[in-house]
């Protein structure tokens, strides 16, 4: 699939096919990442990483752990 580079105030657009954006689930103001591989120019849906409580508590060890903090005395209800 080809595209062409047009100018876009000072800079340099590239407009994506519409079915390409679909394929890849891009919208108006969909975050990309772009990194130079080799020659190579490579465009990437940024996808923000999905954590789960029960793998990020498997890395917890006596090592890294910290001690409790003290936040003050107990007030209001927490105080019972």
């Amino acid at each position: 699939m080809t595209a062409r580079v047009q100018k876009w105030g000072n800079s340099l657009a590239l407009r994506l096919p519409k079915a390409l954006a679909d394929e890849f689930r891009l919208e108006q103001g969909s975050a990309v990442e772009l990194r130079v591989v080799g020659d190579k120019l490579v465009l990437e849906p940024h996808r923000p990483p999905h954590y789960r409580l029960e793998d990020l508590l498997k890395r917890v060890s006596k090592r890294n752990i910290h001690p409790e903090c003290k936040t003050g005395r107990p007030v209001g209800k927490e105080a019972l």
